[in-house]
């Protein structure tokens, strides 16, 4: 097989596995991200690896270059052509509001309105051309946008989904005549109703693709002149992986790519140990995702809000992410409340305590200041660099103790009280918020910072169980080393589920099946097999809200979808107890809907376990112990075992208060709780 690398570039730190599997060995490193040119970061990573080209089959990595693109508001110069009439799409929105309380806030598109022009067309919501497209007036409206600087062109007319006839002419004229402009079809991205989370997804897509294509090609250079000759493949952000000729293409799956690619790993890591229905959380340098996999699969969802007023309407896996990472700033806000996040002192210059020029105290420096995290264990075991102890107790003293009248532990402490809070409450979100009790899952906790925070978040979520994988901070670069190829496909059908034929179903599916095999040629990586999921959108009738129903792989009837969307919406709404005959009786009378088909095209690599490139350590629990430390508790120091995590012997049993280190993170074991090293590395942490 090969030696495959897997890098997941973070909004701090770059993390790179190298896999070896002729050898059956695992390399792992961090260094910092480089967030003006992020391929120096992940070549600096390689560096520090020592790796070399040789033997390399196949690099595939995770990034943040589209999501920071949107969030910092830094991507291209984007223009939109609309239907006539339509070019304030983008601001008309919907009724929501930044806040729930108030009328305070604002809005700024991605596109302003001196870039978005209209021209003369229409089509009927049933396909029919009601006005003919303009060709005059759209080489017009472009050769404006051109004049006025824009990388990209947005086409997006109103009732393409049905019909892209207008859309599709649109474009060939634009490309025709600028061959070098990115131009974006609206249908192409998301053939979908509701213009405007079709438009904006549409838009994100053209807002990105001029970064992303400028990163993949500065990042194959690089490697090219490094040594390695293929192709770089991304993860997607429905977690399954592509090449950079269909990232460029198709740049709005990029984002939210590594945070998918921790929730593949997390899925497969645990499976590994007996657990299929996990909570897992990730914590990096700059923000924390959590996410939900029950019975071994991702909860996947249509689409996400990545910032205020900015759908993106694509099938990707459900992560919600709040800002409180390692760097997330703490600071005392005008009303004298501790505020914590969302904003993020990130790679540059990061932490007081990195001592690369940071002012702000963080999470990282409460950890520090506390004496969970050890200053004198160097970051990537010496390849990256120590902490300042002083500078960051300085920094908590001056910003946050003075202005609360506490010590420098005292400020730890309270920043990190309300980060756990801030954390507990994102569980909270996507599981007690969607119906999901806490305590039916695992805990699953990684990223740099992520099992620090375990021993808290088990005891105030009531969850029985948490697991810390042996590398916590490099499963999102392990995701992308085992992520499978994956196409998802969606057809909007939009009838009464009674007026449709079963072989027309049979026939869209077939159609989405045909298209993802030639996708999987296409990218020339090898698979095992190919898998098929597919999928039905169904509404009762007046329903807002969609239901993603499951359809057999064997051929279909009209009932039996029906019976297996009825099945699906009573899981979701219904309760079984009085009134649940009643809510069924009522549905039976309600037409259904049958508003999309999805299917998703799996190319299944290789399997691969972390635990079979973790080796038994040949130690005893004593040999594993590196001393007593203080670590604040409470009020005042206490001198806490410290062991390192490499030399601790599978199924030894360590009780807190205690410290495990090792080079990409620190577990910190709080007084009652209880950990066990299971076949494999992991550490299975329980509460009194």
């Amino acid at each position: 097989m090969g030696k495959l690398i897997g890098a997941d570039i973070g909004g701090t730190f770059t993390d790179i596995v190298l896999l070896d599997s002729d050898r059956g060995s695992l390399h792992i490193g961090k260094v910092a991200t480089t967030p003006r040119n992020l391929s120096l970061g992940l070549m600096a990573g390689l560096d520090a690896l020592g790796a070399s080209p040789d033997g390399v089959e196949l690099v595939i990595h995770g990034t943040t270059a589209a999501t920071n693109a949107i969030l910092e508001r830094k991507g291209g110069r984007c223009g939109l052509i609309a239907t006539q009439g339509f070019r304030d799409i983008l601001e008309l929105r919907r009724r929501d509001r930044p806040h729930l309380y108030g009328l305070t806030g604002t809005y700024e598109p991605l596109i302003p309105r001196d870039l978005r022009d209209e021209v003369p067309e229409r089509i009927s919501a049933e396909g029919e051309i009601l006005t003919p497209l303009d060709e005059a007036e759209v080489l017009r409206a472009a050769g404006r946008l051109v004049g006025e600087g824009v990388e990209a062109i947005v086409i997006s007319f109103l009732n393409a989904y049905i019909n892209p006839a207008h859309e599709r002419q649109a474009r060939a004229l634009v490309e025709s005549q600028w061959p070098d402009l990115f131009v974006v079809a609206s249908s192409d991205i998301l053939p979908l109703f509701r213009e405007f989370e079709r438009t904006s997804t549409a838009v994100v897509n053209a807002y990105v693709q001029p970064i992303v294509s400028r990163y993949l090609g500065r990042l194959q250079e690089r490697l090219r002149a490094w040594g390695y000759r293929k192709d770089v493949l991304i993860v997607q952000s429905n977690g399954g992986v592509m090449s950079a000729e269909a990232g460029r293409a198709l740049a709005v799956n990029t984002v939210l790519s590594g945070p998918a690619a921790g929730v593949i790993a997390a899925a497969h890591i645990a499976s590994e140990s007996g657990f299929r229905n996990l909570i897992a959380y990730d914590m990096g340098g700059t923000s924390l995702d959590v996410s939900l996999v029950a019975d071994g699969k991702p909860t996947l969802s249509n689409g996400a809000e990545l910032a205020f007023g900015i759908p993106i309407m694509v099938s990707m896996i459900d992560i919600h992410t709040i800002g409180a990472g390692g760097g997330s700033i703490a600071r005392v806000d005008p009303g004298g409340i501790l505020q914590v996040g969302p904003d993020s002192a990130g790679a540059e210059p990061g932490p007081v305590c990195y001592g690369r020029g940071g002012t702000e105290p963080t999470v990282t420096d409460a950890s520090l200041v506390l004496g969970r995290i050890n200053p004198d264990y160097p970051i990537a075991g010496g390849a990256g660099f120590s902490f300042d102890l002083d500078r960051a107790r300085s920094a908590m003293a001056d910003r946050v103790g003075k202005p609360l009248g506490l010590t420098p532990e005292g400020a730890a402490l309270a920043v990190i009280a309300v980060a756990n809070n801030r954390i507990a409450g994102g569980i909270r979100r996507v599981s007690i918020d969607r119906g999901h009790d806490p305590r039916d899952f695992v805990l699953f906790s990684f990223g740099g910072g992520g099992p620090l925070f375990v021993s808290f978040l088990l005891r105030e979520l009531g969850m029985r169980c948490g697991l810390v994988p042996f590398h916590p901070g490099i499963v999102s670069a392990w995701g992308c080393a085992i992520a499978d190829l994956r196409r998802d496909f969606v057809t909007m059908v939009n009838r009464r589920l009674s007026e449709v034929e079963a072989s027309a179903v049979e026939g869209i599916l077939a159609g989405h099946l045909t298209e993802g095999e030639a996708f999987l040629r296409r990218e020339g990586l090898s698979y095992t097999e190919v898998r098929v999921v597919r999928e039905a959108e169904l509404s009762y009738e007046g329903q807002t809200h969609l239901i993603r129903t499951p359809l057999p792989a064997g051929p279909l009837t009209i009932p039996e979808i029906a019976e297996r969307f009825r099945g699906a919406y009573l899981r979701r709404y219904g309760r079984e107890g009085e009134g649940f005959g009643e809510l069924e009786a009522l549905l039976a009378r309600i037409p259904m809907r049958l508003v999309n088909l999805r299917t998703a095209v799996i190319g299944v690599r290789p399997e691969r376990a972390l635990r079979d490139f973790v080796r038994r350590p040949e130690t005893r629990l004593e040999e594993a112990f590196k001393g007593m430390r203080p670590v604040y508790l409470e009020d005042r120091f206490v001198e806490c075992p410290t062991y390192e995590r490499a030399r601790l012997p599978w199924d030894a049993r360590l009780s807190g208060p205690a410290v495990i280190e090792q080079p990409d993170t620190t577990v910190w074991l709080e007084p009652g709780t209880h950990a066990r090293v299971d076949e494999g590395g992991s550490l299975l942490i329980e509460i009194s």
